[in-house]
């Protein structure tokens, strides 16, 4: 075994070999195929204490082999030998913790993976505000301090009808934030079925409660009538808050007060009216088959004093937190030392920026902002693409897998349209010498991950999330799932694909 342990190479030596394969020593013709050369680059550009401790890790797992009795040939610990099994090592290791992932789920703002996907557009303006110092606090006109708002404000006020605007770092934020600068100390009225939880078992009478407000139920969980509001009022109220339920249905026996009826009530009883539309739109979705929900346009010419809403799930941008209303109103917002704290960086505004321009012209918008292209993707469509995916996974899986097709459903995600089916077509993927659990499990240490789901034992892809240009990853990452000969290569560290309009 003493012997095992000094045919080990040195630390030197390994990183000489991973920078130079070819200097490696001798070593068999399946070694030799195999060794670091394509990956060089993706070696060096690691920093060289990350890859020290890699190799000793490495080392640390071939010492334990050495005592299990797993390795009993020297020969086995050569540098030769030992590079194609460092080399997968150090690249497993090395992958970014947070990082790219195939979403084949159907669920289109999917929360756990990153909510809604960027325009072309707005992620160059994201890549040139990280390259280059820009005018984020600095007005050119007048080369003095300027706002950070300003270069969103009137695309804002635009796309609205809103006097004035805010952004925030979430919509959360953009509550609590809204909140602490009008309520509180004071009341605030709500009705009991409007109580809402969003992600993360966050709650609107908790975000009340630290805002410093004073939360005020009224009506029942079902029914809640005008004069459940006016009765609740008091020389304590400071609002009348209204709560948008888009992540969940009361269906049935029920009743809620219309925006316009409210916000009567607050100008006869001079309080305003604070409505959070929590995953807000521009768009009508109904031309789609999806429900008919209320722009922020709309809750605007209703006569919403504030108005908050989400800038990453249907709006289709960076996460953010919208804020819009009367602009004495928004004014005092702004000036609360909270918004400090919560205001948004130099990235998310380039994205948001970028995203309320296509807005200007909603078909534009339509087809540029992925989320919404996604939520629209017509049936067709759709079958045309999965029918793609399918002929391309049939050709490189082989018998591995039997591939094929069946009707199904996706989902908007991100607490927005709930229990409402859009129908597509799925591609179904029946492995041959594993359960599709397996499969599923497998996929998630692929390179890049491939997320689908399961149904009906098997394992299954939605089209409507993936793009076009991720069909051969895909394919790559279940021959990788599958161990197919040569699959470790399909997906390589550092290969990109370019991301293009479907069609």
């Amino acid at each position: 075994m003493s012997n095992l342990f000094r045919s080990l190479p040195s630390m030197d030596v390994l990183l000489t070999a991973l920078a130079h394969p070819e200097q490696a020593g001798p070593g068999t013709p399946a070694a030799s195929e195999q060794t670091a050369r394509p990956y060089q680059a993706d070696l060096a550009a690691l920093p060289r204490p990350l890859l020290r401790d890699l190799i000793n890790a490495f080392l640390d797992r071939c010492r334990e082999a050495i005592r299990a009795g797993d390795i009993t040939d020297a020969n086995a610990l050569s540098t030769q030998a030992l590079l194609p099994a460092l080399t997968a090592h150090i690249l497993r290791a090395a992958r970014p913790h947070f990082r790219r992932v195939l979403n084949a789920t159907g669920v289109v703002i999917h929360t756990n993976l990153g909510r809604s996907l960027l325009a072309e557009e707005a992620t160059a303006a994201v890549a040139e505000a990280c390259a280059h110092y820009s005018n984020l606090e600095f007005d050119l006109a007048t080369g003095e301090r300027g706002s950070r708002y300003s270069h969103v404000e009137e695309l804002l006020c635009k796309v609205t009808g809103a006097e004035a605007g805010l952004v925030v770092n979430n919509n959360a934020a953009a509550v609590l934030l809204v909140l602490d600068t009008l309520c509180k100390g004071g009341e605030v009225v709500v009705s009991r079925g409007q109580l809402v939880e969003i992600g993360g078992s966050f709650r609107i009478p908790e975000v009340m409660e630290k805002s410093g407000a004073v939360l005020r139920e009224v009506g029942a969980t079902n029914r809640t009538h005008l004069r459940d509001y006016e009765n609740a009022i008091n020389e304590h109220t400071v609002a009348l808050l209204k709560v948008h339920t888009s992540n969940y249905r009361i269906t049935g026996f029920h009743k809620e007060v219309p925006l316009a009826e409210l916000v009567a009530l607050g100008r006869a009883r001079n309080l305003p009216v604070i409505e959070d539309l929590g995953s807000g739109s521009f768009l009508d979705f109904t031309p789609w088959g999806l429900p008919g929900e209320p722009t922020v346009r709309e809750v605007v010419a209703d006569g919403a004093d504030v108005v908050s809403f989400s800038g990453d799930k249907v709006l289709g941008g960076p996460q953010a937190g919208l804020i819009v209303g009367r602009r004495e109103i928004i004014a005092r917002i702004k000036r609360n030392p909270l918004n400090r704290a919560l205001r948004i960086d130099k990235m998310t505004l380039a994205a948001l920026e970028a995203t309320l321009r296509l807005y200007l012209d909603p078909e534009l918008a339509r087809r540029k902002v992925p989320t919404l292209r996604m939520m629209t993707a017509p049936a067709d469509e759709l079958a045309r693409r999965a029918r793609k995916l399918a002929a391309r996974l049939r050709a490189a899986l082989g018998d591995a897998a039997a591939i094929g097709l069946a009707p199904g459903v996706s989902r908007v995600g991100g607490g927005s349209f709930p229990e409402r089916d859009l129908p597509t077509t799925l591609v179904s993927v029946a492995p041959a010498g594993c359960s599709a659990t397996t499969l599923k499990e497998r996929l998630l240490d692929t390179n890049p991950p491939l997320v689908g789901r399961l149904e009906d034992d098997t394992f299954r892809l939605d089209p409507r999330t993936l793009d076009d240009t991720e069909f051969p990853l895909v394919a790559a990452a279940l021959a990788q799932a599958l161990g197919l000969p040569g699959a470790s290569d399909a997906a390589r560290p550092g290969k990109r694909a370019s991301r293009t309009r479907r069609g």
